[in-house]
């Protein structure tokens, strides 16, 4: 069996960033469960996973690039599970040391002054400690760190194979 060249595989990771993005708004929009702004971020991380792999996909470089597109991968990914971890850690602390809920992001965005809305969205409020979906008793950040510890992976190995 032989492995995937680099350029299938940076196109392998930008399809996956594309259905996990897509099950994140068919879970916003088809099931109604609102994105906490730790989700927000997360989906942020994700997409740059996944124009970065869309980049490197159609610019197929060669063995440095391939290297510095690798580590940039891993490096948003790496800064997703940073988040979908803050997430988790709010999910498991007791109720009574869950920070209060804020409102809407589109609502914050609106009213509020940017370095605010900023803030909430890389610390996460009490919106972002509510467990609305479990999948094989997983939450929707356990999930989402599970594809980020993939996509890190996946980068680094870009970064490292040979050929």
């Amino acid at each position: 069996m032989t492995l995937p060249s680099p350029r299938t595989t940076f196109l392998l990771m930008f399809l996956a960033v594309i259905f996990v993005l897509g099950v994140a708004f068919y879970m916003e929009y088809a099931m109604g469960l609102e994105p906490c702004p730790l989700c927000i971020t997360q989906r942020v991380m994700f997409l740059g996973v996944g124009i970065t792999s869309l980049i490197a996909f159609l610019h197929n470089p060669s063995s440095i690039g391939r290297r510095i597109y690798g580590f940039v991968v891993s490096l948003w990914a790496l800064g997703g599970l940073y988040f979908s971890g803050r997430q988790l850690w709010l999910q498991s602390l007791p109720e009574d040391e869950v920070p209060a809920c804020g409102p809407g992001i589109s609502y914050m965005v609106e009213v509020f002054p940017m370095a605010e809305v900023i803030k909430t969205l890389l610390t996460g409020d009490g919106n972002c400690a509510e467990v609305h979906w479990t999948f094989l008793g997983l939450s929707i950040p356990g999930w989402a760190a599970v594809g980020f510890v993939g996509l890190i992976l996946f980068g680094l190995w870009q970064a490292f194979r040979k050929g």
